[in-house]
């Protein structure tokens, strides 16, 4: 898969500990802020038609729980801990502040 550079929002926009649902590519991915960082996952559960950017984040753990099954992903390294298993998607984020 080639690089794909997109614009999703201002960091500014993201609230630290929650998850945000966009669209990359015509690929749905859950961005999460945590501090500073923003982390990308692909945001359906392989469970169910479930929207993964609904699930609670847990900050001091970096991961984000689905809502429906109770499964956490790390986002730190991307599988999960439960029996789903996601790929974590690289990220770069451009820009300070508002930006």
């Amino acid at each position: 898969m080639s690089a794909v550079s997109q614009t999703v929002g201002a960091l500014a926009d993201l609230v630290p500990g929650t998850a945000r649902k966009v669209e990359v590519a015509g690929i749905s991915v859950s961005l999460v802020r945590i501090d500073d960082d923003v982390y990308a996952i692909g945001d359906r559960c392989s469970h169910a038609n479930v929207s993964l950017s609904d699930g609670e984040v847990d900050e001091g753990d970096c991961t984000l729980e689905c809502p429906k099954h109770g499964s956490t992903f790390d986002l730190r390294t991307a599988p999960g801990s439960g029996t789903v298993v996601r790929v974590g998607l690289p990220l770069e984020v451009v820009g300070t502040g508002d930006e």
